[in-house]
């Protein structure tokens, strides 16, 4: 409110001043002239002469008036300008904003790519330093192959042995029974040594 009151007492003070040259003082001075014009009893010359120049004075002061509407009017033209250039302004700078945070988004979108990129370019490297597929299989093949050959190895090996387990066994329970044959015969060979004195005797 105190800012209206302000401008109306400034608006009232350039109709009433002008453009400050002074214009109020120059009515006040025409107002006591036309006062003393009327009261003055001089010749009809010396009164046509005040009468121009109050003329004159008159047209100074509606002169310095219309200057200070046209500057008025002009001051108008010239803060709806103002006002179009703010609205305008704060239209950018919304605008501004908006793509601020688009570019924000897309930054942080060019990011994770970025990331995502060198995630697969780190990937590709480890592969790289891997065989493809079909040399995998060929190895796995490969691999295969000298299993299946060495298990075939294993059983006959396997075999093998279990076979020289069993002729082991038989060839010392062969030696046991013939251990056990001579220890018999020893046996028997004594038996019959001791008998054979006595028969001599009879």
């Amino acid at each position: 409110m105190g800012a209206v009151t302000d401008d109306e007492v400034i608006r009232k003070r350039l109709l009433i001043d002008g453009d400050g040259a002074g214009d109020d003082r120059r009515i006040n001075l025409l107002l006591k002239t036309f006062t003393k014009w009327c009261n003055s009893p001089g010749t009809p010359e010396e009164g046509f002469t005040q009468y121009q120049r109050m003329l004159s004075t008159l047209a100074q002061c509606e002169f310095s008036l219309g200057k200070t509407l046209m500057v008025y009017d002009m001051n108008l033209r010239e803060m709806e300008n103002y006002e179009k250039i703010y609205t305008n302004i704060e239209q950018n700078i919304t605008s501004a904003h908006e793509k601020i945070a688009e570019c924000k988004k897309e930054i942080q979108k060019a990011k994770r790519i970025r990331k995502n990129r060198q995630e697969y370019d780190a990937l590709a490297k480890v592969i790289q330093q891997h065989p493809d597929r079909h040399d995998t299989l060929r190895q796995l093949e490969s691999l295969d192959k000298e299993l299946q050959h060495l298990s075939h190895i294993k059983e006959n090996v396997d075999a093998k042995l279990e076979l020289r387990k069993k002729q082991f066994h038989v060839l010392l329970t062969t030696i046991q029974e013939l251990q056990q044959t001579l220890e018999n015969d020893e046996k028997s060979d004594d038996d019959n040594n001791q008998e054979s004195p006595v028969e001599i005797g009879e």
